[in-house]
Parts: C-alpha cells; structure tokens; sequence
C-alpha cells in the first residue's frame, strides 16, 4: 500500500509516453526561423497557379478543398466522383474518431483524476446535445450500436492515455483546431481542423507542432495531409509550424515531420493540381481515371467498375 504520508508528485512516464516528448521535444536553437515574406510568397505562387482552373468555373460558384476531398481526387477520381455523389452518412467507424477527439479535448481540460469511461461519456454527451448532425444521429441510433461505438471510443482513447504524457498548459494544447485560409479572393477555400496542436511560434521561429492522431494502420496520404495543414496554417500565421506528425495509437508510434520551405512549396503545387482535376471533374469534360486498389471493396462504384473488380477478383483468387 502507498504511504499517504508520502509527498504527492508527477506519476513516472513510461517508455511509450517518454518516446513522445523525446520526439516532439526540441531546444532552442533546433527551432528554424522562416522569412517575413514567405506566406505572401506561397499565396502569390498558390494563386497564380490556381486562378486559371478556377476562371473555368460557373459563375458564383467557389471551390471548397480540405484534407479529405486533396486526398480523393489525387487517388481514383472514379471513387471521388462516386462519393460526392452520396449522402454522408455516420457509422460507428466515422463518429469513434469524433468521440476520441472530443474526449481527448476534455481530458486536457478535465479538474482531477481522467478515468476513460467518465470522459468517454461526457464526450457522447457533449456531441449529442452540441453538434446537429453528429447529435441527430446519436439520438436515433440503438442500444447496440451506441455499445459498439463507446467500446470502440474507449479502446482508442484508453491508448491515448496509455501513450500521452498529461499534456502541461505550458505547452500550449489545443484540440480540434480549425484552420482556414481563403485565396483568390475567396474562390477558393481551403479549410482543415487538427486533432492537436502543441506550442506556438514566437515572431518568425517556427515551435508548434500539428499532430493528427490516427488507429490502423500507416498511410502515405497521412503525410500528405499533414503538409495540407501546414500550408493553410502558414498562409493563416505568416509562420509554419515545426513539425508534423501523425501518431499511430495502435502501434504506439510516431510518422512525423519537420516543416522546410520546400515542402510548403511541394504542397502548393500537390493543391494545384487538385483544383485542376477537381474544376475539371465537377464543372469540365475531364474524364476520370481509375485507380483499383483496395479501396474498391468499399467504393460505391464498384458495381460498375470494371478495373474495380478485376482487381478483387485477382486478389479474392490469390
């Protein structure tokens, strides 16, 4: 048993929880300072590649670009295309990450112990009676569904727990942190929540660092939308951040990132050529490609795509 007479202090980090501040730790002298021009710099080059594609769209009309709709049309436009044209629909997979989120936010915020089923359920509670969409599902959905999904929120954020060190207010912590940025005179706008944000910048030297937290798997369009927040932040502050880093709860490890000059430019060209294929695809005659992978076992395309299922069916044989 504890002595009660013993002095109260911090609870020992483990080894997963210390892997995280030696990661995203970093002296003085390891942050870079950037230039005082270099946001007009990347929104002078963004928009000049850009406003040509957007002069082909209809009059009124602005094109709308987050993480999720780059990432699409730079893989199979066929999908993309199908799922544009699907009502968004929450499942159990799609609202666990929203629960992690919100209960992850509570947790940096939370007076006393944090035990993961209490905030777990504050989390729910929070998002049924605050978001519409989100709420209005949650109200109609069953017992065993709403199990299912508390069992699955609470797994993901009990190894948040498990892996994160308590997060200082020093640190700056913020969740779900929108980011906006709105080019070309509001003809495009590029638009982003973070799961997490650590530190700030202080003048021209970079310190935050932008964390998206993940469950599965590795995935190289992790990495690329991770340099989609940068820019947006950078194009927004006039600085970017340190580092990016995706952390893969699962695993207990880090993809992450340091932010240069090359990779914000790398990005304005990638968002470039995602406003071509998405103007060209919505409002042009582009034809779009097809990409088979294993995503096509969820495409709801897959019906009519031929390369879709080829693809499944060399795999389903092998």
């Amino acid at each position: 048993m504890q002595d009660p007479t013993a002095a109260a202090g911090p609870e020992p980090l483990n080894p997963a929880q210390q892997a995280v501040l030696d990661e995203l730790g970093a002296s003085a002298e390891d942050r870079p300072e950037f230039p005082d021009d270099l946001r007009h710099h990347l929104r002078a080059a963004l928009e000049t590649a850009v406003e040509p594609h957007l002069d082909d769209l209809p009059d009124g009309v602005d094109l709308y670009l987050n993480k999720h709709r780059l990432a699409m049309v730079h893989g199979c436009e066929a999908r993309f295309l199908a799922e544009e044209d699907e009502p968004f629909e929450w499942r159990v997979p799609t609202a666990r990450g929203s629960v992690v989120h919100k209960a992850v936010e509570l947790a940096v915020n939370w007076r006393g112990p944090v035990e993961p089923p209490l905030l777990v359920d504050e989390a729910l509670a929070s998002l049924e009676a605050d978001q519409k969409n989100l709420s209005d599902w949650l109200q109609g959905i069953g017992e065993a569904e709403r199990a299912e999904l508390r069992s699955q929120a609470l797994d993901a954020f009990s190894k948040y727990l498990e892996c994160w060190p308590p997060l200082k207010s020093a640190w700056r912590p913020v969740t779900e942190s929108r980011l906006r940025a709105e080019p070309c005179g509001g003809r495009l706008v590029l638009d982003g929540k973070v799961d997490l944000t650590l530190g700030t910048a202080r003048g021209l030297v970079a310190g935050k660092v932008i964390v998206d937290l993940k469950t599965g798997g590795t995935n190289a369009v992790h990495r690329e939308d991770l340099r989609f927040y940068a820019l947006v932040e950078t194009l927004r502050m006039g600085v970017p951040p340190r580092m990016l880093a995706s952390y893969y709860l699962d695993q207990a490890t880090f993809v992450s990132e340091v932010v240069t000059e090359d990779t914000l430019r790398a990005t304005v060209l990638r968002v470039a050529d995602g406003v071509d294929r998405l103007v060209g695809l919505l409002h042009g005659d582009r034809t779009p490609s097809r990409v088979p992978g294993p995503p096509c076992r969820w495409c709801p395309a897959r019906a009519d795509c031929a390369e879709g299922q080829a693809w499944l069916e060399e795999r389903d044989e092998a």
